[in-house]
């Protein structure tokens, strides 16, 4: 029953979700258009406050803060994404065995989401705003892609597998063509440092996936390691924390 609700409310959530989103980001340009030329758009430094200046007055604060509140909702959301695919990693064996873990209590991923609290906080440290959406991005579609050739492949190669969820093959096929180009388009038009290490960040999972994951090579300190953290964390995999 839960397995046929999700087959029919994912494809209905993303139907009724993905037209609502474009609409309000269409009628959010027109709103600016309408008070603001394309110029004056393109050397504002913040779009939506120049907006609320001209259109709110006084109450012009609230741009900001409506954009404040977005951005932690963002980073919520993020955080929340990203923590549990460390997770899922994990209990895949493709990363750390502590990683897998959740609190005894409150059965969350805690030591997924605070890895990644400390790669974000190390990226924010020593990149700019700029640097980052270029790496984020960059790095973002080449995944995507990735993911769409994955589908694709596997569509062909395990047909009878057991798919709860399943779109047209044309759908990733787009989504990989669209991935494609803004990977390779960014670097054609103004390429940048921030791309190469993009790619080498990515690429070097493999100098970690091989003997790790492949051949399975055990670092003898870290048992120790998953112990000390595992009580430090109060965490415990996830077969104990369901007994």
């Amino acid at each position: 029953m839960i397995l046929k609700q999700f087959s029919l409310n994912l494809p209905r959530s993303i139907i009724i979700g993905i037209p609502l989103v474009t609409i309000c980001y269409a009628l959010i340009n027109i709103s600016y258009l309408t008070v603001m030329s394309p110029m004056e758009m393109m050397i504002s430094e913040a779009v939506a406050v120049t907006f609320g200046n001209r259109v709110l007055g006084v109450m012009a604060w609230l741009m900001p803060l409506s954009v404040t509140i977005s951005t932690f909702g963002a980073a919520n959301g993020t955080l929340f994404a990203a923590g549990r695919l460390c997770f899922a990693a994990s209990r895949e064996g493709h990363m750390l065995d502590i990683l897998s873990y959740v609190h005894v209590r409150r059965y969350t991923p805690a030591p997924g989401l605070i890895f990644h609290s400390i790669i974000a906080g190390a990226m924010v440290c020593y990149g700019t705003i700029d640097s980052l959406i270029d790496f984020f991005s960059f790095t973002a579609w080449m995944f995507y892609g990735g993911s769409m050739l994955a589908l694709i492949v596997m569509r062909y190669t395990k047909p009878k597998y057991p798919r709860p969820y399943k779109v047209p093959i044309i759908i990733p096929i787009i989504v990989l063509l669209i991935s494609i180009y803004l990977v390779i388009g960014p670097i054609i038009d103004n390429p940048t440092i921030e791309y190469l290490y993009a790619a080498i960040f990515v690429l070097s999972g493999m100098i970690f996936y091989v003997p790790f994951v492949h051949y399975k090579i055990r670092i003898p300190f870290m048992d120790g390691f998953t112990v000390f953290t595992q009580m430090l964390l109060e965490v415990a995999p996830t077969q104990h924390t369901i007994e």
